[in-house]
């Protein structure tokens, strides 16, 4: 095993590194209360004249082509603002959706979409996720239906949860075009602006709006697209989603390890200066001993990830999709667990909104319910235990 990364990939995660200190985190509040994104615009524009644009796509879109060892070296440095992901266009949904189109787009879907997507003109997003009882955690409840008709389809059904629908140009539509249980779901590629598409509301969340990250509901009433709005094959979505889940779960995953680590880092610097019970909080054994879970907790979750990335990297995608499992869940929970934490080390301060962990809390909760809840994720590596004899040392 070699943990040691490449000489060029520690070049541009130092690069990232000094940019989201120096530049976003300074500018978050700006970032924040601004509506006409004058400052957000302005970081991407020094992005891309960084060469720090989309580092992980191909190097003929732009990118640096660094594969998935290298989208999560760097993903964790940008998580370490909540704004990170955006400036450096790396953000959910539009990561995940220019990677699915990039390994399954033809060529005339990516000029018409992923070409404008990868340079910034448009956003995306993702529409699996239906109101009950349709899909959720289980996707075989997808009620959405696309009819063949004359010329093409016809799509009707409700969606919820579909981030940054609002403001998309691109809706990736996940509907029902059999009742066969594996390949009976297709993805589309429809037009956010064409006839049918009704965008109903912003979902009101506990964490509230985070630039496009609004939770959008539409409703699809006989929305005809053409044979070209297939994207791969008819019968192909199920695996498609799940594609397009196990990388979407590790570049989470980063995100919220570089969330994680700063948490961390402003409680040193807390817990270091602050006076209770005649010595410094850091003295205190219990205060140690959340820095040291959340020191232990952060690291297994990089050997984690990186191992999945690892896999992926080898061409071994279903194999590594218990362990993205597992890292998912791990990482989840930890990222709650340490804003909880910070929380109690500071004290009032740290409820608050002088501190930014209650901000950061709220969106985090959600990261135990997207890209599938902690259950499902347990199940599925009961499952791989029970059935296949998953191996634990690797």
């Amino acid at each position: 095993m070699n943990f040691e990364l490449p000489q060029h990939l520690r070049e541009v995660r130092r690069r990232v590194r000094t940019f989201v200190d120096e530049k976003i985190i300074p500018a978050e509040q700006k970032i924040a209360t601004e509506t006409a994104r004058v400052t957000l615009h302005a970081l991407q524009a020094e992005a891309k004249t960084a060469g720090l644009w989309t580092p992980h796509l191909p190097k003929t879109l732009g990118g640096q082509g660094l594969g998935p060892l290298g989208m999560c070296t760097l993903f964790r440095e940008m998580g370490r603002s909540p704004f990170g992901p955006k400036v450096f266009h790396c953000d959910a949904p539009d990561q995940g959706n220019m990677d699915l189109l990039l390994a399954t787009a033809n060529e005339a879907q990516k000029t018409r979409w992923l070409e404008p997507l990868v340079k910034g003109k448009i956003t995306s997003a993702f529409c699996m996720t239906e109101p009950a009882p349709g899909a959720g955690a289980d996707p075989s409840n997808l009620m959405t239906k696309a009819r063949e008709v004359d010329g093409g389809w016809e799509l009707t059904g409700h969606k919820w949860f579909s981030t940054g629908a609002r403001n998309a140009s691109l809706l990736i539509v996940m509907a029902r075009t059999s009742d066969d249980p594996r390949t009976g779901a297709t993805m589309f590629l429809v037009d956010r602006e064409a006839k049918g598409v009704k965008y109903v509301r912003d979902v009101p969340t506990m964490a509230g709006e985070l630039v496009d990250h609004s939770e959008g509901e539409l409703e699809f009433d006989a929305v005809r697209v053409g044979p070209e709005a297939v994207l791969s094959a008819v019968g192909s979505g199920f695996q498609l989603a799940q594609a397009r889940l196990v990388p979407a779960r590790l570049t989470h995953c980063m995100r919220w390890l570089g969330l994680a680590t700063r948490t961390v880092e402003l409680c040193k610097a807390y817990i270091t200066s602050r006076t209770s019970f005649g010595k410094l909080l850091a003295q205190h054994q219990l205060i140690q001993h959340m820095l040291a879970e959340a020191a232990a907790g952060i690291h297994a979750g990089n050997l984690m990830t990186f191992h999945c990335a690892w896999m992926l990297e080898r061409g071994l995608a279903k194999e590594a999709r218990p362990y993205s499992s597992m890292a998912k869940n791990h990482v989840a929970r930890l990222l709650c667990k340490t804003l909880d934490d910070a929380i109690q080390m500071h004290g009032a301060l740290g409820y608050s909104d002088d501190m930014p962990f209650g901000t950061w809390y709220r969106s985090a909760r959600a990261a135990r319910i997207a890209d599938g809840p902690d259950e499902v994720h347990e199940v599925l590596i009961a499952r791989e235990l029970l059935t296949r004899d998953l191996p634990l040392l690797v």
